[in-house]
């Protein structure tokens, strides 16, 4: 599993990006209103709702925001009509690609996610072409130098995490998705920061891309993202340190 950071650095500066742009707190704001139309209004109660403020926080999104996303999604009926989909595909060399949506329009969605993969040189596939290469699963990753091994393993394995790995720079720890409160709860009793936390795919089944591949896949993940409708992107690409360096000095 141990490597998954890589490529949650590159994503998380392009996020960065985003932000300046504004495009990600509108996406924000609409999975807002879905939590709360699932769960209602008060975050306590509605972890699915917790957890998307969490992710518009660590995107720096204001708290005024927020708070008038969930007051503006209690009232709107619009969201009735917006519907998650999935969808599954390859890009260049051969690299799957997951693509979780938020649409009103399925028949006006999928043709458009369609040709953007054709622009880049990829293809969109059925359902289930690639989703059995990944696991839902929930992720953490903390910088080496903000706590020491052992107090990271307490407190991960006190919260529930099924596995702790180390990369050069970070350790890792993964849990269930149904486990992800706890073990987070478990880091902050402890007073351990984190640099990223989420529930995520992650990729069971990976593949190594030469720099020049793994630009393209990179300038469809970005075109698939800027989508108002499309949330998330994962892939499968395995990087080598080699090649992180030269996407980090892209992004």
């Amino acid at each position: 599993m141990a490597g998954h950071s890589h490529w949650s650095s590159i994503k998380h500066k392009k996020a960065a990006v985003d932000a300046k742009k504004g495009k990600i707190f509108s996406k924000l704001a609409r999975l807002i209103t879905i939590a709360v139309k699932e769960g209602g209004p008060d975050p306590d109660a509605n972890l699915r709702l917790r957890y998307v403020i969490d992710q518009a926080r660590a995107a720096n999104m204001p708290m005024d925001n927020i708070n008038r996303a969930i007051k503006r999604a209690v009232g709107d009926t619009s969201a009735d009509k917006l519907e998650e989909v999935v969808y599954e595909g390859y890009g260049p060399g051969g690299v799957a690609l997951m693509v979780f949506a938020l649409t009103d329009n399925r028949n006006r969605t999928a043709p458009e996610l369609r040709k953007l993969f054709e622009n880049h040189g990829g293809n969109l596939g059925q359902s289930g072409s690639v989703s059995w290469m990944f696991n839902r699963v929930g992720f953490f990753s903390i910088k080496k130098e903000a706590a020491d091994e052992d107090a990271i393993t307490e407190a991960a394995l006190e919260g529930g995490a099924d596995d702790i790995a180390a990369t050069d720079e970070y350790w890792e720890i993964y849990c269930a998705p149904s486990d992800f409160e706890s073990v987070r709860k478990a880091l902050d009793e402890a007073g351990i920061p984190y640099e990223s936390a989420e529930v995520t795919q992650l990729a069971t089944t990976e593949i190594s891309v030469e720099p020049d591949v793994a630009r393209r896949v990179l300038k469809l993940i970005s075109a698939l993202e800027d989508h108002d409708d499309v949330q998330n992107v994962y892939n499968n690409m395995k990087l080598t340190e080699e090649v992180i360096a030269e996407l980090n000095r892209e992004v």
